[in-house]
């Protein structure tokens, strides 16, 4: 394999936490308005995204193999959690 193929399948593989954590943090700003506290567009996409990205390597790795749908349903609630927790979801 070489490194554009690489790149390819990497960037593949975390395609699914690059669209939860946009969409997201996105639907978040426009649903949740400006609150104290909360931390600027881009921290919380980071972490939506980090979180994302573990999710679907704790998932490639206990399947041993990316695409299982248990894996998908774990991202959206790990990255929904994550989001809630950093717009202070508990404080309305």
């Amino acid at each position: 394999m070489d490194l554009l193929d690489l790149l390819d399948h990497l960037l593949n593989f975390v395609a699914p936490a690059a669209f939860m954590a946009l969409a997201l943090v996105f639907a978040g700003r426009y649903l949740g308005g400006r609150r104290a506290g909360v931390p600027r567009w881009w921290a919380q996409l980071a972490l939506v995204f980090a979180a994302g990205v573990a999710v679907l390597v704790a998932g490639l790795a206990v399947f041993g193999h990316d695409g299982m749908m248990a894996t998908y349903a774990a991202l959206v609630v790990v990255c929904g959690t994550v989001q809630w927790l950093a717009m202070r979801g508990w404080r309305r």
